[in-house]
């Protein structure tokens, strides 16, 4: 469905991401979760934008969404977490000829990979799709210290005391964040806040999420009127 898993040793590979948090700005993504899709009109623009393969996996994103929908979130967040760990993970500049391009969840779906900041993207607008309230879900910037990278995963707090469960493509099993040794947190943000993250915690509130220009950028692009083309085709 999805296509063949990548090699473990490509799944130790995480992205590139500069740590410009101060330097950001301009406008926030709204966060709400998306309603009434147009699942025909969806289904039919992926498939003839990407291929028929994309269109099976279109289709099987929105049986997630049905099969998933009045689920806890604790099944939620593992057969979200699940079905995107199953697409490939790529280079922004060997997918898309950009050295830090933000794809969209439809993107994501379409060519099916991408790397950290895609997997974690596509998983926090699932969520969002699926009821799951904004207010737990936090993409999330680490040092990956196995690597001496940063990276990008999707965290989980159940309540906004609770130690946050990390949806990773490098390690596939959901895990508190106190069992992430290797991960150290940098900053965090959902469509509305930011936190600089100083502890595997909730972070120090740092103003509005507006501080990411990446946001502005893949607000407008989202859905799928405005899908873009990789360089490479991965099936």
């Amino acid at each position: 469905m999805i296509g063949r898993l990548y090699k473990l040793k490509k799944l130790q590979k995480v992205c590139q991401f500069k740590l410009t948090v101060l330097a950001l700005s301009v406008s926030c993504l709204y966060a709400a979760p998306l309603k009434q899709l147009d699942t025909a009109h969806i289904t039919q623009t992926i498939e003839s934008q990407y291929g028929e393969r994309a269109g099976k996996r279109i289709r099987a994103w929105f049986k997630i969404l049905d099969d998933a929908k009045d689920l806890q979130d604790s099944d939620k967040i593992l057969m979200v977490n699940n079905f995107f760990n199953l697409f490939h993970f790529v280079d922004d500049i060997k997918l898309w000829g950009n050295k830090n391009y933000w794809a969209t969840p439809m993107e994501f779906i379409g060519v099916s990979g991408g790397d950290c900041e895609d997997f974690s993207i596509a998983k926090y607008f699932t969520l969002l799709q699926l009821g799951v309230s904004e207010d737990k879900l936090r993409i999330t910037m680490v040092k990956a210290t196995s690597v001496n990278q940063y990276h990008m995963v999707l965290a989980y707090y159940e309540t906004p005391s609770s130690i946050p469960l990390v949806l990773d493509n490098l390690d596939k099993q959901i895990k508190p964040a106190t069992q992430r040794t290797d991960l150290l947190p940098v900053y965090s943000f959902n469509g509305r806040q930011l936190w600089l993250n100083k502890e595997k915690g909730r972070g120090v509130l740092a103003g509005s999420s507006s501080k990411l220009a990446k946001w502005n950028d893949l607000k407008h692009r989202l859905g799928v009127e405005r899908l873009n083309q990789p360089k490479i085709k991965l099936e």
